[in-house]
């Protein structure tokens, strides 16, 4: 599991260099790598994997079941969840049969029903990108949120037909529709019982929301493990009702604690998350144990098993495609102001079918035998074909976007996480009444935006020092101008970041030269002694290498940078425990933060004053970071020689941050009345806003605690 884990963590990290590889075929790529570098393989239950995958996924996906424009087409969008996975299951297991006569065509349904499932994330991001029309798009993403349920019935009911090895229509229909009626109410009962008891418990006080989170945690498994092994009926149909259900009375939580709603939310995105990136993981360990056995069974080599793939995929996208045409076409029959049925577009719907992990998570559920003891069959091969119509779902989608979208953003799973698709996957585009209020007036990024509010908040701050609180006010004014600084790096031209950052070293080697001379001048009037001097010399020095090397650090300067670090690092240490006068050495250090710092601060004045210097061809931002840097070390030092009164500095800080974070909420709401930012812009500024403050909150909490 830790491994696991690491390669998850590791697959978004290099997703976030390689953007136009989704994130799910690097994580399959990591998973082959170790497999087949370390011979690494897991022994997999299937008994439990359902359980501890496709219950969270698919309570997941009902809580954030569409509502508004999705839920006026609940009838076709659950007609086609149903009957194209069904038709998806019959006739795309036929035709899969004949692709491959050694496969039983019960396994044959089996696969072409695991294989109807869509992940839902995907096929909503190729639909926006592509285009779609409006009641297609909202058809082929609100029935990719459902069709897990239907497919996963099929896909039990072929394998229990490969097991046990008799199938009976009438048992069949009897069966399926007591597992489905039966795991609705199973699940609408266990949901509701479970929100009575947490409406309850926050009567009696009992309200925590850590409590309450892990209790929402646990309820998709406690509905699932119940439905599946007391009523025999289908726990994939209770924990999607679960969800619904839950969302359904969404709103009546989050009125009384919008702090468990938070927290929820961002927990379950971590499962979702991490759930997602093992199963394609574990796909990619799975992919040589499969093709080794479908190669020892010797009914197969490795080219067929791969071209039965590839045929496999274009059955499935052809069934896909078929039917998005139909349906167009019904529509424009029995309207004529539909829009026209179009071949291309259909084709897009189809490739936007892209496989996911409930596909993945379902076949690696199928077991090693049948009820005769003897082995599964086929069962290796079903698994190739599986995770290869997975990777050419996934290839064929990245490679086809860039030809059929301007936009440059990437192919979206529900492995990437992306808040902005996360939304309730509601398609609504709810900018549209309010985007482009005035054509003349310039929209801005959101690190634009983010940029501008911290420095209304920098104002606000400045505003408010006083000889008190300067300290506060310098350290929180500087960490403001960290985070503009690295806002500045994703919004502005390189070569404009290229004259800021040159600006900057210009006039911090000024600085450092005023240092160096004043503290000459300490020395020489004897101010400090020798040990002071050599130390402080040295951090100039190590400053001014760090400058060298600021404009294209390579790896070996990194290390030799670093090396230097804990060199000086474990010097010092081992000098300071071994002094007799470490009193006087601290005086001396803070004495000569504040004088170095104000010779540096004069230093700058007096160059910008200058004839030969014109200020104007300087950032002010790169000014005004240096100073603020300085009187930020005059500050600490004059802090750190007085007497301790953290508690005061604390006190001041968040009492001048509270005031910070009013500013940049003032600072949204100026740029939205302006029309410089959309609505959904200026939720995402508010929500960090908030969550800003809910930090500061918790930190003001701890202190008064401790």
């Amino acid at each position: 599991m830790i491994l696991l884990i690491v390669l998850v963590l590791l697959s978004n990290i290099i997703s976030h260099y390689l953007t136009f590889i989704p994130v799910s075929l690097i994580q399959i790529a990591l998973g082959l790598i170790v497999a087949l570098t370390w011979h690494f393989q897991i022994q997999l239950e299937t008994d439990w994997f359902l359980l501890l995958f496709i219950a969270p996924l698919l309570y997941n996906d009902g809580r954030r079941f569409p509502r508004r424009e999705l839920w006026r087409l609940r009838g076709p969008i659950f007609a086609n969840a149903i009957w194209l996975v069904f038709l998806t299951t019959i006739l795309g297991g036929y035709l899969i049969y004949w692709l491959i006569p050694k496969m039983p065509l019960t396994v044959a349904f089996a696969l072409a029903a695991i294989l109807s499932p869509t992940d839902p994330v995907a096929v909503q991001s190729i639909s926006k990108q592509a285009k779609l029309p409006e009641s297609l798009m909202h058809l082929v993403s609100g029935e990719s949120l459902i069709n897990d349920a239907s497919g996963l019935i099929a896909f039990k009911y072929a394998i229990a037909a490969t097991v046990t090895g008799a199938f009976s229509m009438g048992t069949a229909v009897g069966d399926f529709f007591y597992i489905s009626i039966v795991g609705f109410l199973a699940g609408l009962i266990m949901m509701t019982a479970i929100q009575l008891l947490m409406d309850v418990l926050r009567r009696q006080g009992i309200d925590d929301v850590v409590f309450n989170t892990v209790l929402q945690l646990a309820t998709p498994f406690v509905v699932y493990l119940v439905t599946e092994e007391i009523t025999h009926a289908s726990g994939v149909i209770a924990v999607v009702t679960a969800g619904v259900l839950y969302h359904a009375r969404e709103s009546q939580v989050v009125e009384d604690s919008p702090e468990l709603k938070l927290v929820t939310e961002k927990v379950w995105d971590i499962i979702i998350y991490s759930l997602n990136g093992i199963v394609f993981v574990i796909l990619g360990i799975e992919l040589p144990v499969a093709t080794s056995q479908v190669i020892k069974g010797g009914q197969f080599n490795t080219g067929e098993a791969f071209l039965f793939a590839v045929g496999t995929w274009v059955v499935i996208l052809g069934i896909r495609t078929v039917w998005t045409y139909g349906y167009v076409l019904v529509k424009r029959l029995r309207d004529h102001n539909a829009d026209r049925p179009s071949f291309r577009t259909a084709i897009l719907s189809g490739l936007s079918g892209v496989r996911g992990a409930v596909t993945m998570a379902g076949v690696l559920s199928v077991p090693l035998t049948i009820a005769s003891g003897a082995g599964f069959p086929t069962r290796s091969l079903m698994l190739f074909v599986a995770s290869g119509v997975i990777i050419i779902s996934l290839v064929a989608a990245t490679v086809t976007l860039p030809l059929i979208s301007s936009s440059s953003q990437p192919l979206q799973t529900r492995a990437s996480v992306s808040d902005d698709l996360n939304d309730d996957l509601d398609l609504a585009d709810e900018d549209d009444d309010f985007d482009d209020l005035d054509d003349g007036v310039r929209q801005i990024s959101e690190d634009e935006a983010r940029a501008y509010i911290m420095r209304l908040a920098i104002s606000k701050i400045e505003e408010l020092r006083r000889p008190i609180n300067q300290r506060a006010a310098y350290d929180l004014i500087l960490d403001y101008q960290f985070v503009i600084r690295r806002l500045e790096m994703n919004y502005r031209a390189d070569a404009t970041m290229q004259k800021v950052l040159s600006d900057e070293l210009q006039l911090r080697q000024v600085a450092i030269d005023g240092e160096r001379v004043a503290l000459k001048a300490m020395r020489k009037n004897e101010q400090i002694t020798q040990t002071s001097y050599v130390g402080a010399v040295r951090r100039i020095e190590r400053l001014e290498s760090r400058l060298t090397q600021a404009t294209g650090r390579t790896l070996p300067s990194v290390m030799r940078y670093w090396i230097q670090f804990f060199k000086h690092l474990f010097r010092n240490t081992a000098y300071w425990l071994h002094s007799e006068d470490t009193d006087r050495l601290h005086a001396e250090g803070n004495l000569v933060e504040r004088e170095t710092s104000k010779a540096a601060i004069k230093a700058l004045s007096q160059y910008l004053a200058r004839e030969d210097v014109d200020e104007t061809q300087f950032d002010n931002q790169a000014i005004y970071h240096l100073i603020v840097h300085y009187r930020n070390r005059i500050e600490r030092a004059k802090a750190a020689a007085g007497p301790s009164h953290e508690d005061e500095y604390q006190r001041q800080f968040n009492k001048l941050r509270i005031r910070a974070l009013s500013a940049e909420r003032a600072g949204i709401q100026s740029l939205l009345e302006a029309g410089n930012i959309s609505w959904t812009m200026a939720t995402h500024l508010r929500q960090y806003v908030n969550y800003a403050e809910n930090v500061l909150v918790m930190s003001m909490n701890n202190d008064e605690g401790e």
